[in-house]
């Protein structure tokens, strides 16, 4: 189950993760986000604790959204030891996400 992310919980969940995080900038109206969803799902229970996977909702967490120039949805930040090392905006196949997060490990 993929983690929910908001401006409350980013300090703790994300930045100071012991293992590196998925997190996807998404909006409740945003159609590709919406097929992005399962994808992300999918790729939370295959990694288990391996990788943090999640969403935020920018719409209700404009705070994150902000400082870190979401402008673009959906986009997919990829964080290690709290520093972004890669930002993918659009949509991507289950099997790009998957390569980008094995680069992580």
């Amino acid at each position: 189950m993929a983690v929910v992310f908001t401006d409350d919980n980013f300090e703790n969940e994300v930045l100071a993760s012991e293992v590196p995080v998925v997190v996807d900038f998404w909006a409740p109206w945003c159609g590709p986000c919406k097929m992005l969803t399962p994808i992300i799902e999918e790729l939370s229970g295959e990694y288990g604790d391996k990788v943090k996977i999640g969403k935020l909702n920018t719409d209700e967490n404009p705070q994150t959204a902000t400082k870190y120039s979401i402008v673009s949805i959906p986009t997919v930040l990829f964080i290690k030891k709290g520093e972004v090392v890669e930002k993918q905006v659009g949509l991507l196949a289950k099997e790009a996400l998957k390569t980008k997060i094995n680069a992580l490990l």
